[in-house]
């Protein structure tokens, strides 16, 4: 994969949307993510930055836009440097 994407499992990892890659996999995989409003069902999909990532947990629905693609999981103040809402840019 080129060096300025990522898989889109990894990233929602990485950005704590979901506490294991797995469970990260299973998130797209059951329908629940949109990358660009498109329904995105397969985890390994690449993903860059400025795309934006819609995720509709059971615990909530967040729409946020990709501002970094990270290099490993890290703490939650780090995973929030990942990302920025998406209606406030």
């Amino acid at each position: 994969m080129r060096e300025d994407r990522q898989r889109l499992d990894k990233w929602l990892w990485y950005a704590r949307f979901a506490r294991t890659r797995s469970m990260a996999a299973r998130l797209v995989t059951d329908g629940y993510v949109r990358v660009n409003g498109q329904r995105c069902e397969n985890a390994a999909k690449a993903l860059a930055v400025g795309d934006v990532v819609t995720v509709a947990a059971p615990h909530g629905t967040a729409a946020v836009r990709v501002i970094d693609l990270g290099e490993r999981r890290g703490s939650a103040t780090q995973a929030r440097e990942l990302y920025e809402d998406a209606a406030s840019s």
